[in-house]
C-alpha cells in the first residue's frame, strides 16, 4: 500500500498539483508543456500531436490562476508565462482555433474540435486574473470564426475548412458531446466576467443542442450517442450546471439532476470513480480523475441551489477516491537521470509528484487491463503501463478550487458549512475557519454570524455533541448555531458509523468498509500501488 493521504487537506493537494503543473515544460521545445506521461514501465514525458499546445495550457491555466484566487498561493511567473505562450501559439495558425502540431518543430496543422474547451479555458483566466487584452481579442476572433464555420443543424463546414485552410482533422469525426459541446463551461465563465454577449449566445446554442439531442428528460446515457469518451460527458454535464447556475434556470438544473441521478450511474460508482472509456472493450477498472472532478463540481452546484444532499456525495467522492488517488508516494517509479539530453526522460518520478491520472478505485494499477487489437505493439501501451497524462492534474485541481469555494458559503444571515475539509487563512473566503480531525470538527469564528452546519445522512440518528458558549438547534439537515462571538471556537463531534458498501464494476464487485465518509478497507485483488488496506 502506498503512503496515506490526509483526506481533510484539500489545500495541500492543490499546492502539490500546482508544483506538478510547474514541472512539465520541455526546454527543447520552447517550453511547451508535455501532455503524455508514463511512469511504468518506461518513465517518460512526451509530446502529443492532438493535445500538447492546444490542450494542456488551458487545463493548467484554469487550475493555476483559480488556485491563486481561492488560496492566495503565488504561482511562479515563469509557469504562467510558459503556459500562456503555448496557448497563444496554438491560436496563431491559419484560424483563431486551438491548433496543434503533428510533430515538435512542425507547423500548426492539426484541428481537433475536442480542444475548444481547453482553448477557452486558457483564455478566460488570463482575461480575468491577468487582465490580458490579447487573450480577449483571441477569444472574440475565435467565437466569431466558430459562428462562421459551425451551425446548430449541420455542424462544421468541413469543405471550407479543408479547401481554404489546409488543416488535418484529428480525429476526423466527433459526436457533439466529445467535440464543441465541451466548450459550454468556459464560455459561461468568459461571459460571467466580461459580459461579452457573443460568448453567451454561442453557449446558449450549444446548450440548446445538448438538451434537445443528448441530455433527455429521462436522464439516460447512450455511449454511441454521447461518445465513449466519458470525460466529455461529465464535463458537458458540469457545463450545463454552470449555465443553469449563471442563468438561474431551475428547469435546466433539473435536467442536469435527472441525468446525475440516472444515466451518470452507467459510468460511475458510489465513490465517484468513472470509467475512462465506456466502450465495450475498455479496461474495466481504469478511471480518470478529471471525470470525477466534474461530478464533484456538478454536485456542488446542485447543493448550493437547494439540493443540499448532493454535498454529501461530493464529500464522499473527495475523501474516498479523488484525494487518495493523487500521486503522493512515487517510491514505485524507477529513478531516471536529471540531465539526460532528452528532457522527457529526466527526473520523471519527482516531476510526477502531485499528479492525478487513471486510477482504479483501489489503486494506481488496475488489475486485468484489457488491450484492443491496435494497442499491444504501440510503445505507449502495455499491460504493465501506468500513466498520469498531464492535462488531468489541471482538470482535477480546477475542480478542487470549486471545492474550496463551497466549503463554507456566506449568506446575509448565516454561514453554511457544506463540506468538512480543513480551511485556513490561506483560503480566500468567509470569516469562518474549519479544522477537521476525523469525527471532530472545530470551527473558528472570525466575523460573528449564525452558522448552519450540514448533517451527513449517516449521522442523523446518532448523538451529535456541540460544545462552546453558543446556542444551537439540530434539525433534519443542519446544526444551527447562534450567539457566536469574535475569535470563538465551536467543537462539533459526530459519531462515525462503520458501513459496508459494494462497488459494482464490469468484471468484479469491490467490497468497501467506510467510517463516516472515509474508506477503512477496500478489496484490491492483489493489485500493486494501492490506496487502502484490504480485509483479504
Amino acid at each position: 500500500m502506498l503512503k496515506n493521504v490526509n483526506t481533510s487537506d484539500v489545500l495541500s493537494a492543490m499546492e502539490m498539483g500546482c508544483i506538478t503543473m510547474s514541472n512539465v515544460f520541455n526546454p527543447n521545445d520552447n517550453n511547451v508543456p508535455y501532455f503524455a506521461s508514463e511512469v511504468l514501465p518506461n518513465p517518460q514525458l512526451g509530446f502529443s500531436e492532438k493535445h500538447s499546445e492546444s490542450h494542456v495550457p488551458g487545463r493548467h491555466l484554469n487550475a493555476l490562476l483559480n488556485t491563486e484566487n481561492v488560496t492566495g498561493l503565488k504561482i511562479k511567473n515563469d509557469t504562467i508565462l510558459n503556459h500562456k505562450n503555448a496557448a497563444f501559439y496554438s491560436y496563431s495558425g491559419v484560424l483563431p482555433f486551438p491548433l496543434n502540431r503533428a510533430k515538435t518543430g512542425g507547423d500548426l496543422v492539426n484541428f481537433n474540435e475536442h480542444n475548444f474547451r481547453e482553448g477557452f479555458h486558457a483564455l478566460y483566466p488570463l482575461i480575468k486574473y491577468r487582465k490580458s487584452t490579447e487573450a480577449m481579442e483571441i477569444a472574440k476572433k475565435s467565437i466569431s470564426a466558430i459562428f462562421d464555420l459551425w451551425d446548430l443543424d449541420n455542424g462544421w463546414d468541413y469543405e471550407t475548412l479543408s479547401a481554404a485552410h489546409d488543416l488535418t482533422f484529428v480525429p476526423g469525426e466527433h459526436t457533439f458531446i466529445t467535440g464543441l459541446g465541451r466548450a459550454i463551461g468556459p464560455l459561461v465563465k468568459l461571459y460571467d466576467y466580461t459580459n461579452y454577449e457573443p460568448a453567451i449566445e454561442l453557449a446558449e446554442m450549444l446548450v440548446e443542442k445538448a438538451t434537445k439531442e443528448f441530455f433527455s428528460q429521462d436522464g439516460s446515457y447512450d455511449p454511441e450517442t454521447f461518445g465513449t469518451h466519458t470525460h466529455s460527458t461529465t464535463c458537458v454535464m458540469s457545463s450545463l450546471a454552470q449555465f443553469a447556475d449563471l442563468k438561474n434556470d431551475s428547469s435546466l438544473l433539473k435536467t442536469v439532476k435527472i441525468f446525475y441521478d440516472n444515466g451518470l450511474w452507467e459510468i460511475r460508482d458510489q465513490i465517484g470513480w468513472v470509467i475512462e472509456n465506456s466502450g465495450p472493450s475498455s479496461e474495466p477498472d481504469r478511471g480518470e480523475c478529471n471525470n470525477t472532478g466534474d461530478i464533484v463540481e456538478t454536485a456542488l452546484i446542485l447543493g448550493k441551489n437547494g439540493y443540499t444532499e448532493y454535498f454529501e456525495d461530493a464529500e464522499r467522492i473527495l475523501r474516498c477516491h479523488l484525494l487518495p488517488s493523487q500521486l503522493r508516494d512515487n517510491s514505485f517509479i524507477p529513478e531516471t537521470p536529471k540531465n539526460h539530453e532528452i528532457d522527457g526522460l529526466n527526473n520523471v518520478a519527482e516531476r510526477h509528484l502531485g499528479a492525478f491520472g487513471f486510477p482504479a478505485p483501489y489503486g494506481h494499477w488496475p488489475v486485468d487491463q484489457i488491450l484492443d487489437s491496435d494497442r499491444p505493439t504501440h510503445p505507449w501501451f502495455s499491460r504493465d503501463r501506468i500513466s498520469f497524462n498531464m492535462d488531468i492534474v489541471g482538470g482535477t485541481v480546477a475542480s478542487l478550487c470549486e471545492v474550496v469555494r463551497n466549503i463554507v458559503l456566506e449568506y446575509d444571515s448565516h454561514y453554511q458549512v457544506n463540506l468538512f475539509f480543513n480551511s485556513s487563512k490561506k483560503m480566500v473566503g468567509p470569516g469562518l475557519f474549519i479544522n477537521d480531525m476525523g469525527n471532530n470538527v472545530k470551527l473558528k469564528v472570525v466575523k460573528p454570524k449564525d452558522i448552519w452546519v450540514r448533517i451527513p445522512s449517516w449521522a442523523t440518528n446518532l448523538p451529535i455533541e456541540v460544545t462552546g458558549t453558543v446556542g444551537h438547534v439540530i434539525d433534519d439537515e443542519f446544526i444551527k448555531i447562534s450567539e457566536t462571538k469574535p475569535d470563538q471556537e465551536v467543537d462539533i463531534k459526530f459519531q462515525l458509523p462503520r458501513r459496508e458498501i459494494i462497488l459494482n464494476h464490469r468484471k468484479r464487485k469491490i467490497n468497501v468498509t467506510l467510517m463516516g465518509d472515509n474508506v477503512e478497507t477496500m478489496d484490491n485483488f492483489g493489485a500493486n500501488c494501492t490506496f487502502f488496506p484490504s480485509d483479504s
